[in-house]
Order: C-alpha cells, then structure tokens, then sequence
C-alpha cells in the first residue's frame, strides 16, 4: 500500500466550487495544506487555498500542479478523463477514473449499478425520434427524457406525461444524447454519505431524508423516516458499490424509496455531497474531513450522529438574510463566497440541531 500524506502536505483539489472550498478547510483541520486548480478567475475555493487558475485542456499547467501535491481529488464529477490523465503520472488521483466513468454518464450508472445487483429505475438509451418512442413504448409514462451527461440541479431533463410531450422534451435535449427513466411512485427520497479507505475499510454516515424543490435541494433532515431496516439497507448497498469501484473516498447515493420500503438508487455521486453538510455539525467526523482522511490514507474517524439535524440550502437572494441567520439560536450558518447571487445558484446553507 501507498504510504500515507503526512501533516503538512498538500492535498490538491480539481475545481473550486463550495465543495473545494470546504475541502479545503477540512484539510486545514487535518494540518494539511490545499492546493485548488480551476478555470474560473476567482472561485470560492480560492479564499481559502492556494490556487492555480487553469484550463482543464491546459496539460502543462495540470502537470506543474500535479508535481506540486501528493494527492489529487476532485470536488465535482464532471471533470474530463484527459485532466485525469494529466495529473495521474505526477501523483495519485482518489476516488479513481473508474467512479468517474460510472457517473458521468447516466446509461453507464445505470448499467454498473444493475450489473452489481442494485436496482434502479427502468430505463434505455435515446439519441433521436424513433429512439424515444421505442423506449417509451418499452416504459410507458409518465417518464423523465434526461441528458446523459452533465445535467445537474434539475438542469437537462424534462418530463413526458405522454406521447403528446415526447417531441418538446425531445428538443430540450438540443441534440445531446439522451436516457429516458421511468417515474417511480416514491414515498420519500433519501441519501448515504459513505467512505471508504484504500484498506477496504467503510464508514457511513446515517440515511438523511431529502426535499427538492424544481430539481434543487432545499433540506435534508437526519434522521431519515426510513424504517431501521431500510436504512441499513440503504448503508449495506452504498459498501457494495464502494467495494465495486474499488473506491477511495466519500461517496453519496441518493435512493428513491417506495411505501413498500424498496430501495432504487437515483444516482451516485463520486465525491462529497450537499445531502451531507449536516454533518459538519452533527458528527464527530464530518463528510469533508472524512474524504481528505480516506484520500490521504489515513484512517477513517467516526461518523456517528450526536444530534438530529436539518440543513437547508439558502438559493439565490436567500443568503441576503445572513444578519438573522448568524443571530439565530442552535443555527449553523455557512455562507460560500459567492460574489453574485442568481436565482437558483447555492450561496450557502445553515444547519440546525436538535437532541438526537
């Protein structure tokens, strides 16, 4: 095995959204330092790390920043497989190009997730007219025509009620290829927050139940209303997948769950996850310290909950109430740096606490 990054090195951190920047200060708890790579001028990674802007095609760039850290990890799923290669011959990239590959397109997802045993919505590949009505023939309405790649916050998808909505939401896709998904009837959405070390040791983070609101996050509440059962469940399919991607790192898995108490996983996301910011306040380990101690190789902390808690996504102009929210008895309130609020755009979050 590889040894471990010791105090005082260097973590680096491809992208500098909230998510790098909250790695970044994991890292700096942990006494180690974080080096964050993006395009953008001024993410808000860059307040709190030292930085390279770059482009993801600039090769020399990616290489100096590689010989310049001990690990490598990223702070979003999309980052292209030619980054990848690179910054792997200069130092070790954790979670590897295999969970990449697996979540970035949502046919492949779904195809390695149904491979390994683990159920998901039905589903098929569409790339024009004919290709959507033969799914739809196959899986009926009402369905959602997503983007296979790069759809986000409810962004590249639209839903079919019936044949008649088939062409709309096939142009919505503006020519990229497709997957059409079957609606499943669910009786709450909930998430795994999940690490794993290079020893194949895995540490979960209790189920958090989920709220979107037009395909964002609003909360997530901890504890879930998933019966016991189901979130062991929920835990044990989140250690098959890690253990089937050889992975290192944190994870999140999003499950739809029905009034049965069938699990279907909606998506997996190599990395660490806004369903999970409730733990930097209810956890002895929370999700970003977490993933720089599994990348890092060190051993994984403690993920058990002392308190309940729901964290609420602030959107937009919502951040603007941060002189009530910083006032607010038992709130946590986490602002990320932002330098313009847009509708729809997350500026930060506030977390609140009750008696577990």
């Amino acid at each position: 095995m590889a040894e471990a990054v010791p105090p005082g090195g260097t973590v680096g951190i491809l992208g500098g959204g909230q998510l790098g920047r909250m790695l970044a200060i994991a890292a700096a708890q942990l006494g180690l330092r974080a080096h964050v790579y993006a395009p953008e001028d001024a993410p808000p990674a860059a307040d709190v790390a030292r930085f390279t802007r770059g482009d993801w095609e600039d090769e020399a760039s990616l290489a100096a920043f590689a010989r310049a850290v001990d690990v490598v990890t990223y702070e979003f799923e999309n980052v292209p497989a030619s980054v990848v290669d690179a910054v792997e011959p200069f130092a070790p990239v954790r979670p590897g190009r295999r969970a990449l590959a697996a979540a970035q397109d949502r046919v492949d997802e779904k195809t390695f997730l149904n491979g390994i045993g683990v159920e998901t919505a039905p589903f098929a590949p569409v790339n024009d007219a004919e290709g959507l009505a033969a799914a739809l023939a196959r899986i009926g309405a009402p369905a959602i025509l997503k983007t296979r790649r790069l759809g986000y916050d409810g962004k590249g998808q639209a839903r079919i009620m019936g044949p008649e909505d088939a062409p709309a939401a096939l142009a919505a896709m503006a020519g990229a290829p497709a997957v059409l998904e079957g609606f499943v009837p669910f009786a709450r959405e909930i998430s795994v927050i999940a690490a794993r070390g290079a020893d194949g040791a895995v540490a979960a983070f209790d189920p958090g139940e989920n709220v979107h609101e037009g395909g964002i996050l609003r909360c997530t509440s901890v504890p879930a209303a998933s019966a016991p059962a189901v979130q062991q469940a929920a835990g044990e399919i989140a250690g098959r997948i890690l253990a089937a991607l050889d992975y290192v790192g944190v994870i999140g898995v999003e499950f739809f769950e029905t009034a049965e108490g069938r699990l279907l996983v909606n998506e997996i996301a190599p990395r660490v996850h806004n369903t999970g910011h409730w733990t930097i306040e209810a956890t002895a380990t929370d999700q970003f310290r977490q993933h720089i101690k599994a990348i890092c190789l060190w051993p994984l902390g403690d993920p058990s909950r002392h308190a309940d808690a729901v964290m609420e996504n602030l959107i937009g102009d919502e951040a603007g109430a941060w002189r009530r929210l910083s006032a607010e008895p038992g709130a946590a309130l986490h602002l990320y740096g932002k330098a313009e609020a847009r509708p729809g755009r997350k500026m930060g979050h506030v977390t609140r606490l009750s008696r577990a």
